[in-house]
C-alpha cells in the first residue's frame, strides 16, 4: 500500500501512518459485533443514547459509502494495534487523531476498534478469573469518556482514545471509586468523574485492590499505590479547607520532588477536568464550588499549577 496516498487521504502526517503500519505489521485483528447486538452492548458500556446514535449511524457495515478503503484500513490495523499489547499497562496511541468534523465514520473510528476489543479483553479477563461484572464496569469507561467528550465541544478526545486502549487490553480496572493501573511495583490510582472523592469511598476501592492484584495477577508485586494528578498540587491548600476530600486525599501520599513533566500542561489539565473545557475564557468559567473559584483565581493572578506523582505504602 502506498503510505503516503493513505496518509493524505486521512489529512494526517505520514509519520503517523508509517507508526501503525509498523506496530500492527500482519498481526490479527478483530471481528466487530453484529450491528444487531451493538445497542445492547453500547447500553452496556454507558453510552449515551445520543452517542449510541451516532454511532449506530456510522456503523461501518459491508459496502457502507461512509467507509472508505483508507478509513477500513485504518479501523483494522489500529485494532491489530492494540490487540498486539494485549496484557499490556503502557500509554498507548492507537492511531492518528482523525479530522473528526468530517462525520461519524471519522468520529468514531477508534469506537469501533474499542468495540471491537470488548470480547478480546474479556476473554483475557475470564483467563485471569475476573469477575464479569468488574470487566463491564471497566469497559463502561467508554461511555463516560464520549458524554465528556461531547460536553468539551470534541476537544478532549485524542487523549481519550490512548487513555482506553488501557482497559481493551486489561491495564486497567476499575474497582469502586478509583481505576487502578497495572505495572512495575506500583498499581497507579486515576480518578475517574463517579462521584464524590471520599475518605471511606477510598479506603474501600484501595482494599479492594489489595485482594484483586494478588488474586488475578499473582506473578505481579506491587509494594505501593501511586498517583499523577493535578490534585496531588500542595497549592490547593490555599484554597481549600482541610476537611475538603481532595486535602484529605492528598494527605495520603508522600510527593516526588518536582519535576516539570513533558509533554504535559497542567493548566491544561486542571481546565480540562475541572471545567471539562480548554477554550472558554477565565471570565466565563463559572465559579459554583471552590475548587473552581480556586482554579480561575490561580490562573487569573498568573500562577502556575503543577501535575505532581506521589506514592503510599500498599
Amino acid at each position: 500500500m502506498d503510505l503516503d496516498d493513505t496518509a493524505a487521504r486521512l489529512g494526517v502526517p505520514v509519520e503517523d501512518v508509517e507508526r501503525v503500519h509498523r506496530l500492527a505489521g500482519d498481526r490479527p485483528s478483530a471481528p466487530l459485533p453484529a450491528k444487531a447486538d451493538a445497542g445492547a452492548i453500547l447500553d452496556r458500556l454507558a453510552v449515551r443514547p445520543d452517542d449510541a446514535a451516532e454511532i449506530m449511524a456510522g456503523w461501518p457495515g459491508p459496502g457502507s459509502p461512509l467507509w472508505t478503503a483508507e478509513l477500513r484500513w485504518l479501523l483494522d490495523r489500529s485494532i491489530a494495534l492494540v490487540r498486539a499489547d494485549l496484557g499490556g499497562y503502557g500509554w498507548l496511541s492507537p492511531g492518528p487523531a482523525l479530522p473528526r468534523e468530517r462525520g461519524p465514520a471519522w468520529r468514531h473510528l477508534y469506537v469501533y476498534a474499542y468495540l471491537a476489543l470488548v470480547d478480546v479483553v474479556r476473554e483475557y479477563h475470564r483467563d485471569h478469573g475476573v469477575a464479569d461484572a468488574v470487566s463491564w464496569v471497566t469497559l463502561a469507561d467508554l461511555g463516560r469518556n464520549l458524554a465528556v467528550d461531547r460536553r468539551m465541544r470534541r476537544e478532549g478526545w485524542p487523549v481519550m482514545q490512548s487513555w482506553l486502549t488501557l482497559h481493551a487490553r486489561g491495564g486497567v480496572y476499575e474497582l469502586g471509586r478509583l481505576q487502578h493501573q497495572r505495572g512495575g511495583t506500583a498499581i497507579d490510582l486515576h480518578i475517574p468523574e463517579s462521584g464524590p472523592l471520599t475518605p471511606e469511598a477510598v479506603a474501600a476501592s484501595l482494599d479492594e485492590a489489595r485482594a484483586f492484584f494478588p488474586r488475578h495477577f499473582p506473578d505481579e508485586h506491587y509494594t505501593a499505590f501511586s498517583c499523577g494528578s493535578w490534585l496531588l498540587d500542595p497549592q490547593l491548600s490555599e484554597y481549600l479547607p482541610e476537611d475538603s476530600n481532595i486535602v484529605r486525599f492528598q494527605r495520603m501520599f508522600e510527593l516526588e520532588p518536582y519535576e516539570e513533566p513533558e509533554g504535559l500542561d497542567a493548566d491544561v489539565e486542571v481546565l480540562r477536568f475541572a471545567f471539562r473545557t480548554l477554550t472558554t475564557p477565565l471570565d466565563q468559567l463559572p465559579r459554583g464550588t471552590v475548587l473552581q473559584r480556586a482554579v480561575v483565581e490561580h490562573l487569573k493572578a498568573g500562577r502556575h499549577w503543577q501535575w505532581r506523582r506521589g506514592r503510599f505504602p500498599i
